[in-house]
């Protein structure tokens, strides 16, 4: 996904946090477990291109690998 849109995205999620009624302490929760969730989805990501990185790696590194996904 493109940086444009995840700001969208994330910009209307808070945006509805905001909106809503809740009380300060609800809404900091709330705030607090969209950034819990956008640092996991980042660490997925990181994991995923350093996986597919060592895949890259491994398969210059021994020529019957085939860097395909296919199954």
């Amino acid at each position: 996904m493109n940086r444009d849109m995840e700001i969208k995205i994330g910009s209307a999620v808070y945006d509805r946090i905001n909106t809503s009624r809740m009380s300060p302490a609800e809404r900091q929760v709330a705030i607090n477990a969209m950034h819990d969730a956008e640092h996991l989805v980042d660490a997925f990501a990181w994991v995923f291109k350093k996986v597919e990185q060592l895949g890259a790696l491994l398969s210059r590194t021994f020529l019957f690998l085939k860097p395909s996904v296919k199954h």
